[in-house]
């Protein structure tokens, strides 16, 4: 089924390619974005949907120094956001605060809490999906950044301002560490993407414990609901879902998109429910069962042919440039937010689909 969309729109003033829900704000859906130009000043945009569903609020407007290359919120702290920025010459990524806004649209600048600079590297190395984790769910100290090379586990201290780091370790000059996922289920897994694998990391050793040996994964997200199962998205081989109890291979295979397959998210609620988007400028919404997940005999390509077709549950396509950013909402897991390199950021409801889960 493919479509337009027939979505909530809103426009930032320049390119984007992150969004996140915000989390920890349990009174409205709201998302959080960051703006991407190497000529101007940018832009944090703190959006928030309206009761009736029907507009999309921007409830805060703040400057950000340096180019948006990843941004996540704090699960626990609506307030408390990270970015990882590009200043053109370097990179570096940071903890902000969002002042207190008492309905004001021109509010104080962001305060910066504190800045995780133990990452030194030049731009060059900087890869497309440097990332900052956030501790998967409660209120915890810990988060994780990435670099091209290096894992860092970090404390941070929000009353003190800093952070400190715990413990890190390389990926090793063979691999290129591109982004990743903290496992909801096991703290102390994550899961490290890159050039040519997918590391899973033992945070207590900080050691890698496994990988997967794929070829340019550009983005993972962990099932939250089902245990050992995990969600890539791949250049040019589509979606691919695997159980990590047996990865020599993907338990299914999705087709992805007509080009490449960016980034990929679990629905926070809905079990088998997945986002993909891609540079073909679309976000695909698919529905991977558990049962055909757990599918032990092999098909004949006539029948795998006819599962592939049946789990794209819709296409939106009007979009009219890469979509580089995705979001579920966990408020409303029914709701959520995309975001296309031209900076339109499109809410969505998947509610007409959910019957047929």
């Amino acid at each position: 089924m493919q479509g337009g969309s027939s979505g909530i729109g809103y426009g930032l003033k320049y390119q984007a390619r992150c969004i996140s829900d915000v989390k920890a704000d349990t009174d409205y859906t709201s998302f959080l974005t960051g703006t991407l130009s190497f000529k101007e000043e940018n832009e944090v945009h703190l959006l928030r949907l309206s009761s009736g569903g029907s507009e999309l609020i921007c409830e805060g407007l703040f400057t950000h120094p340096n180019e948006i290359w990843d941004l996540a919120s704090c699960p626990f702290d609506q307030r408390i956001f990270s970015t990882v920025f590009s200043t053109g010459e370097s990179f570096g990524a940071a903890i902000w605060q969002i002042p207190e806004l008492y309905g004001q649209l021109n509010s104080p600048q962001l305060e910066r809490i504190a800045s995780l600079d133990a990452h030194v590297a030049d731009s060059l190395s900087l890869s497309l999906g440097d990332s900052v984790l956030w501790w998967p769910s409660g209120r915890c100290d810990k988060l994780i950044s990435m670099d091209e090379q290096n894992i860092f586990l970090w404390s941070l201290d929000c009353s003190n301002k800093s952070a400190e780091v715990l413990s890190k370790d390389s990926a090793g000059m063979l691999h290129s560490l591109s982004g990743g996922a903290w496992d909801p289920h096991d703290v102390n897994a994550v899961a490290a993407t890159g050039e040519s694998s997918v590391q899973f990391w033992d945070l207590r050793t900080m050691k890698k414990v496994n990988s997967i040996e794929r070829a340019h994964v550009r983005g993972v997200d962990y099932n939250p609901k089902r245990e050992h199962i995990l969600i890539t998205a791949e250049d040019e081989s589509g979606i691919h879902v695997w159980d990590l109890r047996k990865a020599k291979a993907p338990v299914q295979e999705l087709p992805g998109h007509t080009h490449w397959t960016w980034a990929v998210k679990c629905n926070p609620e809905y079990d088998g429910l997945i986002l993909s988007a891609g540079t073909d400028s679309a976000v695909n919404l698919w529905y991977a069962s558990a049962s055909s997940t757990n599918n032990k005999a092999p098909e004949s390509p006539v029948e795998s042919t006819r599962k592939r077709v049946n789990l794209l549950l819709n296409s939106y396509t009007d979009y009219e440039d890469s979509v580089y950013g995705l979001a579920w909402s966990s408020r409303e897991p029914w709701v959520f937010a995309s975001l296309s390199y031209d900076g339109r950021v499109v809410i969505e409801s998947v509610k007409p689909f959910l019957p047929r889960l």
